[in-house]
């Protein structure tokens, strides 16, 4: 089984594994204790927070541990708005932040106070010029991660924090996809990760704060971790955490260059080997491990199963894959297609012939799925059928992707240049998916019209 989701998790690294071995013995005492067990607990802690703060590039008391990376982020988001409510209770967050953040913006909207969404370019990326733009003089706080979990794009953090340092508004940076690469560059306030993202053991996040940045922590008072991340600490896991952090940084230089190389390969070769697909996100600017491609007339959850038979863990941001049934935040933000999204995401060690068999297998798993679906298999005739209506009507109601962008390029040809179909459908993800496919298709989209049920949406027959 080849498993390629290490930005979901990351295999346990061989580090963290010893490193929290060694640890239970030494590491189960209460470390604020003055007895011997707990002067050894004490200094393992210690240690490890050192290791920690090295890497994240901050001091070590400016680092708490916490329970998980989502609770650091909670953590560190309520303490830097409490630290600054005279200031104001204006959030700014990026329209591609991890849930956590965005949920973390949904509370502080419900407790009266206000969110600016700044939106992204199509790579996945803010502008820096449009995050400085929505600095106001109420802003609290502004949070933005240092790379996108679903599509690898890095963001201009050191840009962005600029802007924020010069209207003196502190940035909070998810690091949580990035801090097994390398430290994060730029003038942020407070940062965030989680270790099992990086090959530590899931249950340990880590929170900074930079000294001078107002901040107050939330919730009731508890001694522990400066007051920050309160209970009692697991030495053992905080051990293995910075152990591992301190390990994967040895490596990825190394690493990031030959992972580069493959997801390189698939970004290329993809195209090549699947018709009607997207690859989303920078293709420069990126993480060298994680890339995002979303393929046309594919149901994303029946793909990922296919693949899962085949021997493959992959993950995705489709509709189809969630219990919501809308697209990925993150896609549909950037503009881009959802149906059929595949993201593979490579851990450490992963040998190049795995890639080359994914890339082998990949071909006839999509067209097995599309073959299922009833999607079209041949190019779109050139000629309309003689007297030929202008304007076609698909009900796709209740249907949900990708079978109203199928319907569509079943009809397409039904009408002369010119014509117009109309899409009837319930589907979030059609909002989405029917204008990336008519951007790949050469066809013009006209929008979206009131219906007695869900959405029409319009397109324009200007391509044969």
């Amino acid at each position: 089984m080849s498993y390629f989701d290490a930005a979901s998790s990351a295999p346990l690294h061989p580090v963290a594994r010893q490193a929290l071995h060694a640890s239970l013995d030494e590491g189960w005492a209460d470390p604020a204790r003055l007895y011997r067990e707990g002067r050894r607990a004490r200094m393992l802690l210690d240690a490890a927070r050192e290791t920690a703060a090295e890497a994240i590039g901050c001091r070590p008391d400016e680092l708490v541990f916490t329970t998980s990376g989502t609770r650091a982020v909670h953590t560190g988001i309520a303490g830097a708005l409490a630290g600054r409510h005279r200031v104001g209770r204006h959030l700014i967050v990026s329209a591609v932040e991890h849930s956590s953040v965005l949920h973390s913006a949904e509370a502080h909207r419900h407790d009266g106070g206000t969110v600016s969404e700044v939106p992204v370019l199509r790579t996945g990326a803010v502008s820096p010029d449009a995050y400085a733009d929505a600095l106001r003089p109420d802003t609290a706080l502004a949070c933005l991660q240092s790379a996108n979990h679903e599509v690898g794009t890095r963001q201009p953090v050191a840009a962005v924090a600029e802007a924020c340092r010069a209207a003196g508004v502190p940035l909070l940076v998810d690091a949580a996809q990035s801090l097994a690469w390398g430290p994060v560059e730029g003038g942020w306030s407070l940062l965030t990760g989680s270790a099992h993202k990086w090959g530590g053991p899931a249950g340990v996040g880590v929170l900074a704060v930079r000294k001078g940045v107002r901040y107050a922590p939330q919730g009731p008072a508890d001694e522990r971790e400066s007051g920050r991340s309160p209970g009692f600490e697991n030495i053992p896991a905080v051990v293995a955490a910075a152990a591992s952090l301190r390990a994967v940084r040895a490596e990825a230089a190394a690493e990031s260059v030959r992972l580069r190389e493959l997801t390189d390969r698939i970004r290329a070769r993809v195209p090549e080997l699947v018709p009607d697909v997207e690859v989303v996100g920078d293709p420069v600017t990126r993480l060298p491990h994680l890339l995002t491609f979303s393929c046309l007339y594919v149901d994303g959850e029946t793909l990922l199963h296919e693949l899962d038979r085949a021997g493959f863990s992959v993950s995705s941001g489709s509709s189809c894959t969630s219990s919501t049934l809308t697209p990925s935040h993150v896609l549909k933000a950037m503009g881009v297609l959802s149906e059929g999204n595949v993201r593979v995401s490579l851990p450490l060690g992963t040998p190049a012939e795995e890639v080359d068999r994914f890339l082998s297998v990949l071909p006839r798993t999509v067209a097995a799925v599309r073959e299922k679906l009833g999607a079209p298999t041949a190019s779109a005739a050139t000629v309309s059928p003689s007297g030929a209506p202008d304007a076609l009507v698909v009900d796709a109601l209740g249907r949900r992707c990708p079978i109203p962008v199928i319907e569509l390029a079943k009809v397409i040809t039904g009408v002369p240049l010119g014509g117009t179909v109309r899409v009837l459908s319930d589907d979030e993800a059609a909002r989405l998916d029917i204008p990336a496919w008519c951007e790949m298709r050469g066809q013009e989209y006209v929008g979206e019209e009131p219906a007695d049920r869900g959405t029409a949406y319009v397109v324009r027959r200007v391509a044969v």
